[in-house]
């Protein structure tokens, strides 16, 4: 969203929108952001536009427990994720073929879920039990992927 305004202003329309982040309940996240919907139009219009159409993606994370929230709304994994593959890519240097570059990223991307799967990293199984079916299905559902065939 910073990129769609002037520098000048992208600190202030990031702090409107890093204000829906803070919100105790999924009410005041709401209300956060018609707030912020309101203090945008008149000047930001396109902002306020993706706002708008990505509500319902900005508010996903409110559907998970509480002590969820902050690692989920931000994207503090990727970004460490996609570093560990910058790194290790680094190293090597060049890579003769693609399929040299994949067959690294892929054994990066399963430590990375091993990792995930022991509960090292952000959610404890005891925390994620709480957003699973007894079966081990998802409690959750992701209205993007509903409906797909594998």
């Amino acid at each position: 969203m910073a990129s769609a305004v002037p520098k000048l202003h992208a600190p202030a329309v990031l702090a409107v929108v890093k204000s829906i982040f803070l919100q105790p309940t999924r009410e005041t996240a709401r209300d956060a952001v018609h707030h912020a919907l309101n203090v945008l139009e008149p000047r930001f219009p396109t902002v306020a536009a993706k706002l708008r159409a990505a509500e319902a993606d900005v508010l996903a994370y409110l559907d998970f427990p509480v002590d969820h929230w902050r690692s989920i709304s931000s994207t503090n994994a990727i970004e460490r994720v996609n570093a560990e593959l910058d790194r290790r890519a680094k190293v090597v240097g060049i890579f003769p073929n693609t399929a040299s570059l994949l067959r690294l990223f892929t054994a990066v991307l399963q430590d990375q879920h091993d990792e995930w799967q022991d509960g090292r990293r952000h959610f404890s199984q005891q925390s994620m039990a709480r957003v699973m079916h007894p079966d081990g299905s998802p409690l959750l559902t992701n209205p993007l992927t509903e409906g797909l065939v594998a």
